[in-house]
């Protein structure tokens, strides 16, 4: 298994599903705060105690332990979010928030004591809740420039302690979780076409708004898009279900092809057409999206299969984008269809598309973990379903590399035990570190080795040798 000899190797994770203090230090609430039953759930008024994400795993105050154990296991880079509420508590302020700066201050110099290289996203699914109740999210053009002030004001203040950016965690994530990706408070069975693209458009202009910008603050920054990476496959060879494959993942190219090209592709201006979409596109806006991202990173979870067979399409459980499920693969506990395999094909149709460097950002098997007594005496869990879930993974990414793939590392999703993003439970876990924390709200927090965080400190120190193909 060849990796480069730079490859950038470890976990990531989100402020919203694990910091908790949502209310500590000037800390605005964000939608975050009133969905306690995750993307799909109901909007609530205000904070429930119900909410697991109001606490988290408290890494707002356990950070120096918690990269402690990153280090332990060899991170080369960590990524997490800034939270927006934590800089600019309403989002709509001119002023930022010094406790909330401070506090990302000490994290990045707690990074920076182990030689752990931040990979930071400045927008993940925590857009402040003033600016979506407010202006209604995305669909407002004035979010622009809110965020503007935002990423202006981090970008300087951590121009010499931050290289690696994210712009939105999973863009493409809007068109069918618009509150929590894109903080749209109009119910969505409400939103029509055109005020969701509307938003769509409003994010991607903010975010090469954002790139232009961060190469001015700093030209040695490299800025990337993110997206859900999801291939899908004909369910048959019938050139219509070919058709419907290849239309399904176009909703998802439509990202990045703006992303990397910097302008609208045909088969969206023709889909626009086709379902009356029409969009409020300035000159203005068609100059800013010539500002394209250094990189492409992405979250890879599942594969998908699309037909054309009304009578057949039968959804994948746990599929965020829809889709068909795969009779040839098995399924996690939560109905995401695993499929290996499905990473090198994402990684190769990428690099053939673009020639850009990709990054892998999220990867992981949520499960439910039991917590046992270890060989040492000490409180473990024998992972061996997500040990071999990434390794299997990571063999096909070599294979990629191999295939000539330009990559520039691998974080896993949640590698210390954080609250689901889907769902909001605890006891959907990733990690590495187990976190003695449960859906009831129990538990001491306190941090615990799975079997997992020896295998992939292993995978670390040998460049990715110790994979078994």
């Amino acid at each position: 298994m060849k990796f480069p000899e730079n490859f950038l190797w470890g976990g990531a994770t989100a402020a919203n599903q694990y910091e908790g203090a949502y209310n500590v230090d000037g800390k605005g609430l964000s939608v975050q705060d009133v969905t306690p039953q995750g993307g799909f759930g109901p909007i609530t008024d205000g904070p429930t105690p119900d909410n697991m994400k109001l606490e988290g795993i408290d890494f707002y105050h356990r950070y120096k332990e918690d990269i402690a154990l990153f280090a332990e296991m060899g991170f080369k880079t960590y990524r997490t979010s800034i939270a927006w509420t934590r800089i600019f508590p309403n989002g709509d302020e001119t002023e930022p928030n010094e406790a909330g700066l401070q506090f990302y201050d000490d994290l990045f110099d707690e990074l920076a004591k182990y030689g752990i290289e931040p990979l930071i996203t400045l927008s993940h699914y925590e857009t402040p809740l003033h600016l979506a109740r407010e202006y209604d999210g995305w669909i407002n053009r004035k979010l622009i420039g809110f965020y503007e002030n935002y990423v202006r004001t981090v970008f300087t203040r951590y121009k010499d302690k931050v290289k690696y950016w994210l712009t939105f965690n999973e863009i493409n994530s809007i068109i069918h979780l618009p509150f929590m990706s894109g903080g749209i408070a109009t119910p969505k069975d409400q939103l029509s076409k055109s005020d969701l693209y509307q938003a769509c458009h409003h994010e991607l202009v903010a975010s090469a708004l954002a790139t232009k910008i961060g190469h001015e603050i700093n030209p040695d920054f490299k800025i990337g898009c993110m997206v859900i990476a999801m291939p899908t496959y004909p369910l048959t060879s019938h050139p219509d279900d070919v058709i419907a494959a290849m239309e399904a993942e176009r909703q998802n190219y439509f990202f990045t092809d703006v992303h990397v090209r910097g302008t609208y592709p045909g088969y969206m201006k023709r889909y626009f057409r086709e379902h009356g979409i029409a969009l409020n596109i300035t000159p203005e806006d068609e100059e800013i999206l010539k500002n394209t991202v250094d990189f492409i990173s992405f979250s890879y979870y599942m594969s998908s299969t699309e037909t054309a067979d009304e009578s057949k399409k039968v959804k994948g459980a746990g599929n965020i984008l829809g889709g068909v499920m795969n009779p040839y693969l098995e399924a996690s506990e939560w109905g995401w269809q695993i499929d290996p395999k499905g990473l090198r094909i994402v990684l190769n149709d990428f690099w053939d598309r673009y020639q850009k460097p990709l990054f892998i950002v999220e990867n992981g098997l949520g499960a439910v973990d039991q917590l046992v007594t270890g060989e040492d005496g000490q409180p473990t869990v024998n992972d061996d379903y997500r040990i071999k879930y990434l390794n299997d993974h990571l063999v096909q990414v070599a294979e990629a590399i191999a295939d000539g793939v330009d990559l520039m590392g691998y974080t896993t999703w949640g590698c210390i035990d954080l609250v689901s993003a889907s769902t909001a439970e605890l006891k959907k876990r990733y990690g590495f570190i187990y976190v003695d924390r449960h859906d009831d709200g129990s538990g001491t927090l306190n941090r615990y080795k799975k079997k997992s965080f020896n295998w992939y400190k292993e995978v670390i120190a040998t460049n990715g040798a110790s994979l078994k193909a």
